[in-house]
């Protein structure tokens, strides 16, 4: 395998998969035909089955293993959905903070290495990292 020419999918696994295609869907705006079901695909600029989800307790199942989720904000990963710039930044905040959403850091910063940005949980406490590395 060489690297760069794999394409890498991120998978967030649901324990409630229709509060969470709720928030993904209907409040990030990623769309999915998801029917009800242990499986969600998003569509993203990314392309094919490069951001999905699956019910905890489905894949626990295949595993034949036990789990117990983080308490909180999960503090093992984050997913970070890149915007063309700043200013794209600024408005998803605002846009975000007028439904009411999580941000664990407070408002969006801009950091000396060039990256502006700002954090969500969604309703599983996963964090996403909405950000740009370009100012115009």
């Amino acid at each position: 395998m060489i690297g760069k020419n794999v394409k890498v999918g991120a998978c967030i696994y649901a324990e409630d998969m229709k509060n969470m295609v709720h928030f993904y869907r209907d409040i990030l705006g990623f769309h999915t035909q998801w029917d009800g079901g242990d499986f969600a695909e998003f569509e993203t600029a990314s392309g094919y089955l490069s951001f999905f989800m699956y019910s905890r307790k489905a894949f626990v199942e295949a595993i034949g293993e036990t789990y117990t989720p983080p308490k909180g904000i999960n503090q093992t990963f984050e997913i970070a959905l890149w915007l063309p710039c700043f200013n794209d930044v600024d408005v998803e905040y605002k846009r975000l903070q007028n439904l009411g959403v999580r941000f664990p850091t407070g408002e969006p910063k801009t950091f000396s290495f060039g990256i502006r940005n700002f954090y969500v949980a969604d309703p599983e406490g996963n964090l996403l990292e909405i950000g740009s590395t370009k100012e115009k």
